[in-house]
């Protein structure tokens, strides 16, 4: 019989993006193939693969923002090749990358299925994370795309506690940017709806004309529900939840201005 975990992990290069790609849509997320390619682009020594029988059947990527956070995130493995001992090789391997870094907190968002295996490996739940989704309509409130500003990374590191402000830049190129003074909010095409995200705002009537601005159209919307908050917006809104996660922690306790984050930039961002 094959020893299946003494297959090699390697990097994942740009001939790679179109298998990947598959195995989010196989599990059924949202992300697209450009979604990869920014990945890629974004930590290229961070995107990691395990091949079987000739082709990729597992991943998993470790985004850093400096060595204050690191986040896991894509963590799949094909149908056929599960419970082989893939994703528990590829999670070490990222542990190990994020240890050798000197990372002070690592993150990742768990679904009920991948919990114990993250828990097995020294993950604690730090709190719940809800995807709300619904169809496209006619904005209620009139915003326009705006570029980004030295205030609105100012803005987000102070909300989030760590310097995000490559991954807004390169948010920026993916679909639409919304700002105010206040705050502002981003959205991208995904697989299977507009993603809106991140949202962060001093003021819930900034965050919520942010929002309104930019979901006119079938959209998906992470947020944290321990803020009160966004959910009462995301209802008022007409969102419906359609998913829940936990965010777990490895390290270090690295918490924001968590009641100014109305939305998140996505499961592999966080």
């Amino acid at each position: 019989m094959r020893s299946w975990i003494s297959m090699p992990v390697r990097l994942l290069e740009e001939q790679d993006v179109a298998v990947a790609a598959e195995l989010s849509d196989e599990a059924g997320w949202n992300q697209t193939a450009d979604d990869w390619r920014m990945l890629l682009r974004f930590a290229p020594d961070g995107c990691f693969g395990v091949d079987a029988d000739g082709r990729l059947v597992s991943t998993a990527t470790l985004v850093c923002f400096g060595r204050e956070l690191a986040w896991i995130g894509m963590v799949l493995t094909t149908t056929a090749y599960r419970r082989r001992g893939f994703a528990r090789k590829l999670l070490g391997y990222a542990i190990e990358r994020a240890d050798e870094m000197g990372i002070g907190s690592l993150k990742l968002d768990a679904t009920d299925q991948g919990q114990p295996l993250y828990e097995s490996l020294g993950f604690r739940v730090e709190q719940p994370v809800e995807r709300w989704w619904r169809a496209g309509g006619a904005p209620a409130y009139s915003a326009t795309a705006d570029s980004l500003a030295g205030d609105s990374f100012a803005l987000d590191r102070e909300a989030t506690g760590v310097d995000r402000s490559r991954l807004l830049e390169a948010l920026a190129g993916r679909g639409g940017t919304w700002r105010k003074s206040e705050g502002f909010c981003f959205s991208r095409p995904g697989r299977h709806a507009n993603y809106i995200g991140p949202c962060v705002a001093r003021d819930a009537k900034v965050a919520r004309q942010l929002i309104e601005g930019c979901a006119n159209e079938d959209s998906y919307w992470d947020l944290l529900p321990q803020n009160r908050a966004a959910v009462a917006m995301a209802t008022d809104l007409g969102f419906a939840p359609a998913r829940r996660l936990v965010r777990m922690v490895r390290g270090r306790n690295l918490r924001g201005r968590e009641e100014w984050i109305y939305g998140i930039a996505g499961f592999e961002w966080g």
